[in-house]
């Protein structure tokens, strides 16, 4: 066990199983639904009984209006099987990877052993302009919303501002996407599983310049779980349980963009970061492996500078110089990444977390892609970056 700051022990956190449905078009299917494929499949690959889970944390964003449903916790707790407190996390795009950081505090402090943690977002059952004004719930409804804000148009203006003062090009932007793609080919859980170009991105209509079609993720239903225990209780169980969350770290910042002191930073990312770092004992140039929040291309960009894997200034050329490759000094979401991965909401902190758990235990499509015994971050942002959530996972030690 670790010592913690206050004196006193708290428990080492472990994934002891993971769980993903196919991230794409289902609109056929609840949330419920969703969710019950995915957090079966993540206690089955934990090899535990439903009995030993003590509590259950849910992220989801907009079920009320794509599933008209609130209260969500208990209704996916019976998906599962389960009879265990059940709490629903909302923090727009950040919702599951803010009940994963709950549920590690819980761990950590001896409060439960077995948690199941997941998210599932439904969102192409609805038009896509319901699915846009639903998004932009996570703005500012007086002030931005109210004035016709949609986050492509957000996010357009974050990067003319990044353009603007670190300088940059639709090009530079359209590598990110280009490598996300390729990354997505061999993701059998990834949305978009197809090769694409720096002309197709570059040729494609914009839908808020200098954004354009390739530059925004998806619409997306799916959902992702997670079981995390005590290091105790996985040594006790006999459980494989190889990957720890050894860091986790939350940031937040003024959710309108009118009221911030930077339109091309993200320093709530920033914040939590350095509180995961700190928490893990780790320093930027340690981390080997991440998963980011490219809900556009811009995204990933604030996020790797963020995070300290670059200057501010210096992540716009990184995709485009091949350092954020497979083969590249930082790889960055081998997945596929929201882009062509997909994004379900609720979902993407779990999968993030799922992703690099596949990665750390080399059951990954490109676990051969990264050094032994990496240090891997999870990078999960709410609205325009005004929440943040951060992980740092790493294999366990024995």
């Amino acid at each position: 066990m670790d010592v913690a700051d206050g004196g006193g022990y708290m428990s080492g956190v472990r994934v002891a199983g993971i769980g993903l449905t196919h991230f794409g078009q289902h609109p056929e299917r609840p949330s419920r639904d969703l969710f019950g494929e995915a957090g079966l499949a993540a206690l089955d690959d934990a090899a535990i009984e439903r009995e030993d889970v003590e509590a259950l944390m849910y992220g989801n964003f907009m079920g009320e209006i794509s599933d008209h449903q609130g209260h969500m916790g208990p209704l996916v707790a019976e998906a599962v099987g389960l009879d265990v407190p059940a709490t629903r996390f909302e923090s727009a795009c950040a919702s599951s990877a803010t009940a994963v950081r709950e549920a590690v505090m819980n761990i950590r402090s001896g409060e439960q052993d077995v948690v199941l943690v997941g998210g599932a977002e439904r969102m192409t059952n609805i038009s896509t302009p319901d699915a846009t004004e639903a998004l932009a719930l996570a703005a500012d409804d007086l002030y931005e919303v109210s004035a016709g804000m949609t986050f492509p148009g957000a996010y357009a203006l974050m990067a003319r501002a990044y353009f603007e003062q670190y300088g940059g090009s639709r090009e530079d932007l359209a590598h990110i996407a280009v490598k996300n793609h390729y990354n997505a080919l061999e993701n059998e859980y990834a949305q978009y599983r197809r090769e694409i170009s720096t002309e197709d991105v570059l040729d494609a209509p914009p839908v808020a310049e200098p954004l354009g079609l390739y530059d925004a993720c998806p619409l997306t239903d799916g959902a992702s779980a997670a079981v995390l225990v005590s290091e105790e209780y996985a040594e006790a169980n006999g459980l494989d349980a190889s990957v720890a969350i050894t860091g986790t770290g939350q940031g937040g910042d003024k959710i309108a963009l009118q009221d911030r002191e930077f339109l091309a930073r993200t320093p709530a990312a920033r914040k939590a970061a350095t509180e995961a770092y700190d928490d893990a004992g780790i320093a930027a140039e340690d981390v080997d492996v991440v998963e980011v929040h490219d809900c556009f291309t811009i995204a990933e960009v604030m996020a790797t500078e963020a995070l300290g894997l670059y200057e501010p200034g210096e992540g716009i050329a990184a995709a485009r110089e091949e350092e954020t490759t497979r083969e590249g000094p930082h790889p960055v979401n081998l997945s596929g990444g929201l882009k062509a991965k997909g994004h379900p909401v609720g979902a993407t902190g779990t999968n993030q977390i799922a992703a690099l758990t596949r990665l750390l235990r080399g059951d990954h499509p490109h676990s051969d892609a990264i050094a032994d015994s990496p240090t891997a971050v999870a990078h999960n942002a709410g609205g325009t970056a005004a929440s943040t959530a951060i992980h740092v996972l790493e294999e366990a030690q024995s």
